[in-house]
């Protein structure tokens, strides 16, 4: 069993993603969600590369995945992938 108090960065950053998925429970389980750094930014990415069939993301959807991810202090934008092509992005409102 894993220490409480083993909080290294990368324990830290899963916790948070998995906080991240229990908030955007509309996205298929088979989606892979990670962040990855964009020059001076930090994105979120979710990856539909295991379900490109479930790649369906409405404005809602992204209103709620932008509330998580501002609430969580995740990242400065969003990126959408089937695998390593980008098919959508959406910037977060600065406050």
């Amino acid at each position: 069993m894993e220490s409480p108090l083993n909080c290294t960065s990368t324990n830290f950053e899963q916790a948070a993603l998995t906080r991240f998925r229990s908030l955007a429970v509309f996205l298929p389980q088979d989606s892979k969600i990670f962040r990855e750094p964009w020059g001076r930014s930090t994105v979120i990415c979710i990856d539909f590369e295991n379900c490109p069939h479930l790649f369906s993301v409405d404005e809602e959807q992204v209103h709620l995945l932008s509330e998580a991810i501002a609430k969580l202090g995740l990242a400065n934008s969003i990126i959408f992938r089937i695998g390593s092509k980008i098919v959508g992005w959406k910037k977060m409102k600065s406050s």
